[in-house]
């Protein structure tokens, strides 16, 4: 274990691995969202396409854990039920994906997707129409399979929540709920798959303590009263991470 969390500290751009998930903890500190999208196109720079998933998913899997029973009383369990029953369809090819693509072409995917659902969320674009329970189970599926490609399934869960007439503490619960779920199920197939390797377990755990630092950082210095300032602060982020991320400046 040792020789390991030397060998993750010894990461050849871990300093940027570190940058990334001090900006991400922030984003999502003060915005509530935003992690994938700020710290997916900076790691993609420096690790191979599947390390860069499996340390997102530890650093962001232990963080909401002691908000999971409040979770469970405040979301809409069978909704989170129709969209992870959606996204176990889809994970799989999206891991297959996922292993298919080199680093390079990943990268630029990863930094468009970023750019292009941060457009969507800017834009104010919403469905206000009635969603149907199929739909619910689709929506799951293209989470799962952008989840299991690309470590960006929370985008399309968000703007269907946004879609409905909802309290916020319920929307805030189901997708902090189908994001765990979504999470354990991508660590199970990585590890049906053989991808799971120690190191970037190990690698997430070293990051992990300065994202949940990053995090109550953000939350702490959150002023209701700015949500307009902080919001646009996090959208410049995930702007400047993504287009960091392109192979524009190497």
């Amino acid at each position: 274990m040792i020789e390991l969390l030397a060998a993750a500290f010894a990461t050849p751009g871990i300093g940027w691995l570190y940058l990334g998930v001090v900006l991400a903890g922030l984003v999502r500190g003060f915005a509530g969202f935003g992690t994938g999208m700020v710290y997916l196109p900076i790691a993609a720079q420096v690790l191979p396409p599947v390390w860069t998933l499996v340390t997102l998913i530890v650093i962001d899997i232990f963080g909401p854990l002691p908000a999971v029973p409040r979770a469970l009383r405040d979301g809409h369990p069978r909704d989170v039920l129709r969209l992870s029953a959606g996204a176990l369809v889809s994970i799989p090819l999206g891991v297959w994906l996922l292993t298919t693509l080199p680093a390079e072409p990943f990268r630029i995917v990863i930094s468009g997707l970023a750019l292009v659902l941060l457009v969507l969320l800017v834009s104010g674009l919403r469905y206000h129409g009635p969603v149907p329970r199929p739909a619910i189970y689709g929506i799951g599926a293209v989470s799962g399979a952008l989840a299991g490609a690309f470590g960006l399934g929370g985008p399309p869960v968000i703007l269907l929540y946004m879609a409905r007439p909802l309290p916020a503490a319920v929307i805030r619960a189901s997708t902090l709920l189908f994001l765990l779920a979504t999470d354990a199920m991508l660590l199970g197939v990585f590890g049906l798959s053989g991808l799971l390797e120690p190191e970037p377990l190990v690698l997430g755990l070293a990051l992990m303590p300065v994202y949940l630092g990053a995090v109550m950082a953000g939350s702490a210095i959150f002023d209701p009263a700015r949500d307009r300032v902080y919001r646009w602060t996090a959208y410049a982020i995930i702007a400047a991470s993504a287009i960091g991320g392109l192979p524009l400046f190497d």
